[in-house]
């Protein structure tokens, strides 16, 4: 390709420019940055995170992340802020306003009004003598040295800086509420993360049909309950339930490859005995890690000592856990 040196080139030095940009950002967080987090920490009320062009755009980001990790937050663009939509700010709402320069006509108009309010002012801006920040009660420094943007006109370097700041006032938070990965899971249920932390074996098991056979059951009875049971296996049991084997789509092939004569084998002379098995209260990713470590696409599964059904890989790929 006529420019492919080039279009590397420029990759390059575009990630160059903002790993430098955020490295630097280190030296810059200081006491001020832990007192804003305290004060959001220690606030009865959300957190409004505001911003205008490209700003507005790493705001609704940072108002994603406070919510998903236990601080409520809610997102209000500057431009209908100061035409109408100051009414989303309460009473004990902590503001976050996010802004390079400090100093757009926007912000200047709605600094004071936020101020008026009573409520609490945190700055992420590049320019701490702005209007913005020398208005903001914290102000998070988000300086850096130049765009990525070789015409230093594009927003890539400062909004790369402003989410990263985001990300650790985030993260500052979650460390001080003790948000745990079950607490995570209640806040994306439906996500394959939130899957991965709350959904069990058994939640995959019991929709599925539960193939069993004796261990005296013919090779007729056995192909028949796998066919049945749409899982590629059957679990070979004795009266009281308990798992004997298993016998696989796999293990009948190797039947009709090893033996001319089928008619006097039962289950017990084809199963594999001792199969992995988990219990039904374990999560679902456990059975997945049990089978990619074994190489093997179903898990037969227990419930007090007694079989209770079989997960198989494709259960786990419907879910998006794997």
């Amino acid at each position: 390709m006529k420019y492919k040196d080039s279009i590397i080139s420029v990759a390059k030095q575009t990630i160059e420019t903002e790993y430098n940009a955020i490295k630097n950002l280190i030296p810059l967080i200081d006491d001020e940055f832990a007192e804003a987090v305290s004060c959001i920490y220690n606030s009865n009320g959300r957190v409004v995170v505001t911003g205008i062009g490209k700003s507005a755009n790493i705001a609704t980001k940072i108002v994603a992340t406070l919510n998903s990790t236990g601080t409520p937050a809610i997102f209000m663009h500057a431009a209908d802020a100061i035409h109408g939509d100051l009414g989303i700010i309460q009473e004990h709402d902590t503001v976050i306003c996010i802004s390079k320069s400090g100093n757009t006509p926007e912000i200047k108009v709605l600094v004071p009004l936020i101020k008026n309010s009573k409520n609490k002012l945190i700055a992420i801006t590049s320019n701490r003598e702005s209007f913005l920040g020398t208005q903001a009660d914290y102000v998070l420094h988000a300086y850096v040295e130049k765009e990525a943007c070789p015409n230093g006109l594009a927003p890539t370097t400062s909004t790369t800086a402003q989410l990263v700041l985001g990300d650790a006032l985030a993260v500052c938070l979650l460390e001080l509420r003790g948000f745990s990965s079950k607490d995570f899971a209640k806040y994306h249920p439906g996500g394959a993360l939130g899957k991965k932390l709350y959904l069990r074996v058994n939640d995959l098991s019991s929709v599925n049909q539960k193939p069993k056979v004796f261990a005296k059951s013919s090779v007729k009875d056995v192909i028949v309950e796998i066919s049945k049971g749409m899982l590629g296996a059957t679990a070979v049991v004795n009266d009281a339930d308990e798992i004997l084997g298993v016998i696989t789509d796999g293990d009948i092939r190797r039947m009709l490859s090893d033996n001319d004569f089928i008619g006097n084998l039962t289950a017990e002379n084809i199963m594999s005995s001792n199969p992995k098995r988990i219990e039904n209260e374990a999560m679902a990713v456990e059975a997945l890690e049990v089978m990619e470590d074994n190489g093997i696409s179903q898990i037969l599964v227990e419930s007090q000592g007694k079989y209770a059904g079989i997960v198989h890989l494709h259960d786990l790929v419907k879910e998006g856990i794997l």
